[in-house]
């Protein structure tokens, strides 16, 4: 008969599992303990450049003028949440909610909001070089005065954003529904990357975009110009220019 009560190196066996095994068991689950309570600790922390807030609820919140400088806030909700004012320099944003929420006036440089979804949020005068919005849905966002050069907003729904007085240099757009964004006050200080952009009834009327690259006549015969806008060499505006107001 062999017992289950065995005695070994690491001690006497209790149902088929030594004391020893026990102890390490349960020092495991102690280790385990701490590094779970930090984790629901930085949810509830309060702002500070580094925080790790990702796959967090964040909605409504008032932190203007917040230092999150290299933030991870992946993957949260910051619906009508306000980061007006605040260092997002290096944040990663990706897949987060920031729906209705405030960026005006924020700093943004190399920030990743890809993937975000931001319908009718504000980045009035946010200074976003370097950052990517990859994949971004934007729509009816207001990007009005922002520092947008270097910009990737790659296949991002764009619809209805407004650039009024933005400074846009070296930004891809490609893939992007630009369908009636509003390009028409927009300070063009470098070239646009606009391939395969859909650009449906898109206002680029007293736009520069000659030195704009990617565009084919098919999407200037859908956007809306005027005389004043300005075309890459070898395409010409469309009898239908002006387009009537929106």
């Amino acid at each position: 008969m062999h017992s289950t009560g065995s005695e070994g190196k690491h001690g006497r066996k209790i149902g088929g599992l030594g004391t020893g095994g026990i102890a390490l068991v349960a020092l495991a689950a102690g280790l385990m303990l701490p590094a779970a309570s930090a984790m629901a600790a930085q949810c509830s922390g309060t702002p500070a450049a580094g925080i790790d807030w990702h796959d967090c609820n964040k909605k409504n919140v008032m932190m203007p003028s917040s230092d999150l400088q290299g933030a991870n806030l992946a993957n949260s909700d910051f619906s009508t949440t306000d980061f007006s004012g605040s260092n997002l320099n290096g944040a990663n944003l990706e897949k987060a909610t920031i729906v209705r929420t405030w960026f005006e006036g924020a700093s943004a440089e190399k920030a990743n909001f890809s993937r975000v979804e931001a319908y009718r949020s504000n980045f009035a005068k946010v200074a976003a070089t370097g950052a990517n919005f990859a994949g971004a849905e934007l729509q009816r966002a207001n990007f009005a005065e922002a520092v947008l050069n270097g910009v990737d907003f790659e296949k991002a729904e764009l619809g209805r954003v407004n650039f009024d007085n933005a400074t846009l240099a070296d930004v891809r757009f490609a893939y992007a529904n630009l369908s009636r964004a509003v390009f028409s006050k927009a300070a063009i200080e470098g070239k646009l990357s606009f391939e395969g952009a859909f650009m449906f009834l898109t206002r680029i009327e007293d736009t520069d975009l000659s030195g704009a690259t990617g565009l084919e006549q098919e999407q200037i015969d859908m956007a809306c110009g005027n005389a004043g806008t300005k075309l890459p060499q070898g395409l010409t505006a469309p009898t239908g220019w002006p387009c009537p107001s929106d």
